[in-house]
C-alpha cells in the first residue's frame, strides 16, 4: 500500500500545528509542510518541543520541508536570506526527525545559455546544501515548469554540477509535465535512490498566448485535469520507489 502524505499547500491558509491535525484526520500519515508556516512559527518563538508533541500525539511525521525558493540567484541578500532559511529550517528538521527540504530555483538566469544557467546556480545552491549537510539533511530539487530548471535530465544534470551527494528528486507530476522536457520514460529510468518524494497533482496547461496561473492551472482534483495519471504513475512504480506520495492541490477555489 503507498504512502500517502499530505503537501500543506493544499491546505494553505491554516498554520503548522493545524495542519498536523488536519492531515491526520483526512486519512494521512505524513505532511509535506510548507516552509512559510515553518519558519513563521520558530519567528514568533514558539517552542520545537510543541511540534514533537502533537506529531506524537495524532501519531504522524513531517516527510519534507517545502521549500527554499529563488535558490538560484547570486546576489548577497538574496544569498544571505537562503542561507538563514537553511540553517532555521535544517535545526527544524533535525528537531522534528525529518530528513528533506525542497529547493526551488526559478528565474532570475532566464535567457542565459545552459551551462551558465547550472554553473550559476550551483554557486549558490552549494551553500545551502553544505549547511543541509551539517545537520544529516538532504534536498530534495523541483524543476519549476516556467524556469530554466524545468525538466528532469536537466535537472539530473544541474545536480552533476554541484558535486553533493545530498541533493536529489522530487518527482511534481504537474511540473514535468507541463514544462514539455521530461517523459514518463524518463522518470521511469531514474534510479529510485534519487527520488525523495512524489507530488501526486493534476492539472491542465493555459491556452497559448495566456499567461500561466499556477493556482489556476493546478486547482483541479486528481482525474480532473489533463495529466494522463495513470501513466506518471505506472513510470514512478517502475523505478522501485517505495516512499511517499504527497498529495497536492494548489487552488484558488478550494
Amino acid at each position: 500500500m503507498a504512502k500517502k502524505s499530505l503537501h500543506t499547500k493544499s491546505i494553505y491558509r491554516s498554520n503548522l500545528i493545524s495542519d498536523i491535525r488536519i492531515a491526520k484526520e483526512a486519512g494521512y500519515d505524513a505532511v509535506e509542510m510548507v516552509g512559510s508556516k515553518v519558519l513563521n512559527y520558530l519567528e514568533a518563538g514558539h517552542d520545537v518541543e510543541y511540534v514533537r508533541e502533537v506529531l506524537k500525539k495524532y501519531d504522524m511525521k513531517i516527510v519534507s520541508v517545502n521549500d527554499i525558493a529563488h535558490v538560484e540567484r547570486t546576489d548577497q541578500e538574496s544569498i544571505d536570506r537562503m542561507c538563514y532559511e537553511a540553517k532555521m529550517l535544517s535545526q527544524f528538521c533535525q528537531d522534528v526527525g525529518c530528513d528533506c527540504i525542497q529547493l526551488v530555483p526559478l528565474c532570475a538566469h532566464e535567457g542565459k545559455p545552459w551551462n551558465e544557467v547550472k554553473k550559476l546556480t550551483a554557486s549558490s545552491v552549494v551553500r545551502v546544501l553544505d549547511i543541509g549537510a551539517e545537520k544529516g539533511i538532504k534536498f530534495q530539487l523541483e524543476p519549476v515548469a516556467w524556469s530554466p530548471i524545468n525538466s528532469l535530465p536537466k535537472s539530473l544534470d544541474f545536480i552533476e554540477e554541484t558535486k553533493r551527494d545530498n541533493l536529489k528528486m522530487v518527482i511534481d507530476f504537474w511540473h514535468l509535465w507541463y514544462g514539455n522536457g521530461t517523459t514518463p520514460e524518463d522518470v521511469a529510468n531514474l534510479d529510485k535512490s534519487m527520488i525523495c518524494n512524489i507530488h501526486f497533482c493534476d492539472g491542465k496547461r493555459n491556452p497559448e498566448g495566456t499567461v500561466c496561473d499556477e493556482e489556476d492551472l493546478r486547482g483541479w482534483y486528481a482525474g480532473e485535469g489533463d495529466i494522463p495519471m495513470e501513466v506518471w504513475v505506472d513510470a514512478v512504480k517502475k523505478t522501485g520507489y517505495d516512499g511517499y506520495w504527497s498529495y497536492e492541490l494548489i487552488s484558488k477555489r478550494h
